[in-house]
C-alpha cells in the first residue's frame, strides 16, 4: 500500500505552488498529494524519510514511527543553540456528504479563494500541513541562516497524540523547540489544555419490530470545526440536537433501529441521523412534534447555524428495533451527556478551562458508542468530568471507559525563547503580539514529559475552521509566518 502510494506521487502541480513563500507552499503542495489522515501517515512519514537520507541529513523513526531529521547549522551559526523544530504528520479526514472522498488513497485538491487556500470539499490539512511544509521548506533551504536543527514530526496527534505519547527519549539533544501547531496570526502560544478520551457503551436489547411505520431523520448542514479551538463559539453539535428532538416526542410510541452522527473525536459533529418505528396512525402528529421542535432549534440557531437541516424521510421498517425501554435510554444517555463548556478559566481571561465534546454516536455489535473528548487547563477538571460521566452511566446502565489522557502544558517564566518570539514579532507585525494560552491538545505537554527541559514556544498562520471541510488557511498570515520563523531561527541564542 504504501509503496503504491510512494510511486504515484509525481503528479502536475496545483496553483498553490505559486503562491509565496515558494518552498513552503510548494512543500505543502506535495503534502496533500500524499494521503495522511490519522493512522495511515506512513506513506508521508517514509517519503520525508527517503527525501531526508537523499539529502544526506541523519533521518530516523522511533519505535512509535515519530521521525526525526537533523540538518547542520549554516556557516557562521555554529555557535548558537540548537532549535528543534516540531510538527505532526496526520490530519484529520472530513468531507462534505456530497463529496466521494477516500482519505487513504485519494490526494487532497487545494485550491485558491481570494485571500485563502481550501480543499475542495474536505479538510484541507493546513492543520498542521503548514507547519509540517515550514519545516520541509527550511530543512530545504540553501539560503535561510540557522543553527542546527533537529526537525521532529509526530504520528498520530489528532486522535490521542500517540505518536507523542511513545515518543523516544534521549533522542533529541535541543533544548529549545518550535511547535508550529498554532492556529492564529500575531498569537504566541506558551500552554495549552491538557485531554482525555471517553468512551461510553450501552448495551441493547432487539426485538421484533411491533410497528408498521418508520422514518429518517437527518440533521445536517452545522459548521462543525475544532472541539477545542471553537468550543465556545456556539457552534451547534449535530448528535445533541438530534438526542433533543427525539426526547421532545412525547405521548407517541415508538423505538430506535439505528443512531449514529460525527466521525472523529475532536470534532464537532455537523451531521446526525436516526431511523424510528411507530404506528402509521401516529405519522402526523409525530411528523409535527418533531418539525415544531426542528423550528424551535432552527430558530435558536438562526445566527450560528444558518445552514441547519432537518430532512424528514419515509423508510421502510426493519424487522428487528430496540425495545421501546432501551430506545428510551439511549436517548436520555445522550440527551444528558454534558457537552460544551464546563468552568471557564479564572486565571487566564477569555480561555475556557474545562470543556467536553460528545464526538461520535453509533451502534455496534448490539450496543450504542458514544465517543467524548473532555479537556481541561487543570488536570482537576478533567477528573471533574470522570466523575459526572460516571454518574450518568451508573443511572443509564452503560459503561463508561476513560483513556489516552494526556498533561496540559504550564506556561514557563524562565523561558529564553519566548520573550525572543515575542520581540520579532512585535517587529515583523509592526504592533504587540499577543502571549495566549490555548484551549486545545498541543504535543508540547507531552513532550515536556519526555523532555522536561525543554524551552517551547508555538507559532503558526491563521487557520479557520480546522476539523471541518470549510477549513482554510490565510494566505497572507502564512507570509508572515515565515518571516517570523526565519528570522526567530537567523536570532537563536548563543551557546
Amino acid at each position: 500500500m504504501i509503496s503504491d502510494i510512494l510511486t504515484t506521487l509525481e503528479v502536475t502541480m496545483s496553483e498553490i505552488s505559486t503562491l509565496s513563500p515558494t518552498a513552503l507552499w510548494q512543500w505543502f503542495d506535495k503534502i496533500c498529494t500524499i494521503p495522511h489522515p490519522s493512522y495511515h501517515e506512513d506513506a508521508l512519514a517514509e517519503y520525508l524519510l527517503n527525501w531526508a537520507k537523499s539529502q544526506h541529513f541523519f533521518a530516523e523513526r522511533d519505535e512509535a514511527g515519530n521521525l526525526l531529521i537533523r540538518k547542520p547549522a549554516t556557516p557562521g551559526m555554529e555557535n548558537r543553540q540548537t532549535i528543534a523544530l516540531q510538527a505532526h504528520l496526520d490530519m484529520v479526514p472530513q468531507a462534505n456528504a456530497n463529496t466521494p472522498h477516500d482519505f487513504t488513497k485519494d490526494p487532497i485538491q487545494p485550491y485558491i479563494d481570494g485571500e485563502w487556500v481550501k480543499a475542495k470539499g474536505t479538510t484541507l490539512g493546513a492543520d498542521n500541513g503548514i507547519g509540517l511544509a515550514s519545516c520541509m521548506a527550511v530543512l530545504s533551504s540553501t539560503d535561510i541562516a540557522h543553527p542546527e536543527l533537529e526537525v521532529l514530526l509526530t504520528m498520530t496527534e489528532e486522535v490521542g497524540m500517540e505518536g507523542v505519547l511513545g515518543l523516544r527519549p534521549n533522542w533529541l539533544s535541543a533544548n529549545i523547540m518550535i511547535n508550529t501547531d498554532t492556529e492564529d496570526n500575531g498569537e504566541i502560544y506558551i500552554g495549552c489544555a491538557g485531554g482525555e478520551n471517553v468512551n461510553l457503551n450501552l448495551p441493547l436489547t432487539r426485538e421484533k419490530n411491533p410497528f408498521d411505520t418508520a422514518l429518517t431523520l437527518t440533521l445536517k448542514g452545522l459548521r462543525g470545526g475544532h472541539s477545542g479551538c471553537d468550543i465556545h463559539t456556539n457552534r451547534a453539535n449535530a448528535i445533541k440536537l438530534l438526542a433533543r428532538l427525539l426526547a421532545e416526542i412525547e405521548g407517541i410510541a415508538f423505538s430506535i433501529t439505528d443512531i449514529r452522527g460525527g466521525s472523529v473525536r475532536n470534532a464537532i459533529p455537523r451531521e446526525a441521523q436516526a431511523t424510528i418505528n411507530f404506528f402509521a396512525e401516529d405519522q402526523a402528529n409525530l411528523t409535527a412534534c418533531i418539525q415544531r421542535v426542528s423550528d424551535t432549534i432552527q430558530t435558536e440557531l438562526r445566527l450560528a447555524e444558518p445552514q441547519y437541516q432537518l430532512l424528514i424521510e419515509t423508510n421502510t421498517p426493519s424487522e428487528t428495533s430496540f425495545t421501546r425501554s432501551d430506545s428510551r435510554k439511549i436517548i436520555h444517555l445522550v440527551n444528558l451527556l454534558p457537552n460544551g463548556i464546563i468552568r471557564q478559566s479564572d486565571i487566564i481571561k477569555d480561555v475556557v478551562e474545562t470543556s467536553l465534546s460528545v464526538g461520535i454516536v453509533g451502534i455496534k455489535d448490539e450496543s450504542l458508542f458514544v465517543t467524548v473528548l473532555s479537556r481541561s487547563l487543570v488536570e482537576s477538571g478533567k477528573e471533574e468530568i470522570r466523575n459526572k460521566i460516571r454518574s450518568l452511566a451508573a443511572l443509564t446502565g452503560a459503561q463508561a471507559e476513560f483513556s489516552g489522557n494526556y498533561p496540559g502544558w504550564e506556561p514557563d517564566t524562565t523561558s529564553q525563547i519566548v520573550p525572543l518570539t515575542k520581540a520579532i514579532y512585535d517587529e515583523v507585525l509592526s504592533y504587540e503580539a499577543q502571549i495566549k494560552v490555548i484551549h486545545a491538545g498541543l504535543e508540547c505537554g507531552l513532550i515536556k514529559e519526555v523532555y522536561p527541559n525543554m524551552d517551547l514556544v508555538s507559532i503558526g498562520p491563521t487557520i479557520r475552521n480546522a476539523h471541518s471541510p470549510d477549513e482554510k488557511v490565510h494566505i497572507p498570515a502564512v507570509s508572515i509566518y515565515w518571516t517570523l520563523l526565519t528570522k526567530l531561527l537567523a536570532q537563536t541564542p548563543n551557546k
